[in-house]
């Protein structure tokens, strides 16, 4: 990565600590020890969650309410299995566990040689992600350092943008929820990681800033066991925080399903939102989020990530939690010890 770029925010970010935006009074206060590792594991685990229970649902239309949303194996994925979702989250988590910054090109080389194994054999893999890591695949060839990786996949981030021009699917969203964890004091340094993590495999401005908001959403979340998305748009550029402002509006005057096109990273973070300030505790919202269709799994992950924040962990069902599994051959304790593990 091209030292100090961060994607289309730059600029703003790089005023954020100038100005003073980014003063927060979000601190533990009286929130337990407990409750705030509660939390931090919810943001994981509750994503997880989501993701494989809208797993067997993906591709078909919205579930009608008098349906019953139960997790369950089907031709692709077996009981409580994971998807892509996950799968690309655990090397953020992983490089967190470990200490390392995800601004730095090496850690994000990492991350992205992780991606393109991880991809070779994948039961499923968002086009436009399979897209990007193919090309970095085919480019690996002769590269003498891991920081190369992220370059490489940079570009071909910003040459699929111009080749299709859009690029805001909603893969970089997916994935956001274990980035807060690792700036849970440096509000300023996690717009930077959510944006350059965002940026490897989503160029449009679109998915930085749903990366950015949302990844801060979390952060309060974890804090004060309260849900603050809006409050979290005065980071962005004035036009973008109207825009925003605008989506969260409709998302909360309608249902998740009504948010059809879920594979844009808009609409499904307004399906998200839908189902969270509809839902009754975790279960609830994650139930609504997969009642969207289309693209459940991802828009129950993005759901359970922010949602998974506010309720905790100990609020996903054993009944879930026990059948969680996934790529790469792991079950839910080995996040768990990553999270622990995240000073």
């Amino acid at each position: 990565m091209r030292a100090g770029y961060y994607g289309p925010m730059t600029a703003f970010v790089r005023g954020l600590g100038q100005a003073g935006e980014m003063q927060t009074t979000d601190q533990p206060g009286s929130t337990t020890l407990d409750g705030h590792m509660d939390r931090r594991l919810g943001a994981v685990l509750g994503s997880v969650a989501g993701d494989a229970l809208g797993a067997p649902y993906e591709f078909n239309p919205p579930i009608p309410a008098r349906e019953p949303i139960r997790m369950h194996a089907n031709t692709t994925w077996e009981l409580g299995e994971w998807t892509d979702d996950t799968a690309m989250s655990i090397p953020i988590l992983r490089a967190l566990a470990h200490g390392e910054d995800l601004r730095d090109s090496d850690t994000q080389g990492r991350i992205v040689r992780e991606w393109v194994g991880w991809a070779e054999d994948a039961k499923d893999v968002g086009i436009q992600i399979g897209d990007v890591l193919r090309a970095v695949r085919g480019r690996m060839r002769g590269i003498d350092h891991v920081a190369e990786l992220s370059r490489l996949a940079l570009e071909e981030a910003e040459a699929l943008h111009q080749v299709r021009g859009r690029s805001a699917g909603n893969g970089s969203l997916m994935r956001t929820g274990p980035v807060a964890l690792g700036y849970l004091d440096d509000p300023a340094g996690l717009i930077e990681a959510a944006t350059a993590i965002s940026s490897l495999t989503h160029f449009e401005e679109d998915a930085a800033e749903a990366c950015v908001v949302w990844s801060l959403a979390i952060r309060h979340a974890i804090f004060t066991g309260e849900l603050a998305l809006r409050e979290q748009l005065g980071v962005l550029p004035e036009e973008s925080q109207q825009k925003w402002a605008a989506r969260l509006d409709e998302a909360e005057a309608g249902e998740p399903h009504e948010f059809e096109n879920n594979g844009w990273v808009v609409a499904a973070l307004q399906a998200a939102w839908s189902a969270i300030v509809r839902g009754d505790g975790l279960r609830d919202t994650l139930e609504r989020a997969v009642r969207c269709g289309y693209d459940t799994d991802t828009v129950a992950a993005i759901a359970g990530s922010l949602a998974g924040a506010v309720y905790g962990a100990s609020q996903v069902p054993d009944e879930w939690r026990r059948e969680l599994h996934g790529w790469p051959g792991q079950r839910v304790d080995a996040l768990v010890e990553m999270v622990e593990a995240i000073s």
